[in-house]
């Protein structure tokens, strides 16, 4: 899906491609985990928490996280890219438990399919903001 997500916004020169469903959508590179070399997907950010974007690990509903949650989990210096704009540095978070409950119905009441990709699975999909990182180095 990633192949045809990126030749969309390719052949349609940005103009498609940045929204599904309504819902923005970036590109997320994070840093190999085992290779160091950079792996970029494209992801839906169906939710924000201040200035951060939300990014769901759901693969699916698959029994095993996706590659770039595991990639972050270990990097969490990542670069987003959206539409119409830049690549900017920003900082993965994995939500506690905690704000993970207190987010999850507020998704899933606009985003019903993350319901259906959690029922699928015994794991817990997390939930992960990407929050920006200033230019500040004690940023």
């Amino acid at each position: 899906m990633n192949v045809v997500h990126r030749a969309l916004i390719a052949v349609s020169f940005g103009r498609l491609g940045w929204r599904l469903g309504g819902t923005p959508a970036l590109e997320l590179t994070t840093v190999g985990r085992r290779s160091g070399e950079p792996r970029s997907t494209m992801l839906t950010a169906p939710m924000r928490v201040g200035d951060g974007l939300v990014v769901v690990a759901s693969r699916g509903g698959d029994d095993r996280h996706p590659a770039w949650f595991l990639n972050l989990r270990e990097n969490p210096e990542v670069t987003v890219r959206l539409e119409g704009r830049a690549p900017e540095r920003r900082r993965a978070r994995v939500m506690s438990d905690e704000e993970r409950a207190e987010r999850w119905p507020e998704l899933i009441r606009s985003h019903t399919q993350y319901a259906g990709y959690q029922r699928k699975t015994d794991r817990v999909i997390p939930l992960v903001v990407l929050e920006p990182v200033g230019d500040d180095p004690g940023a």
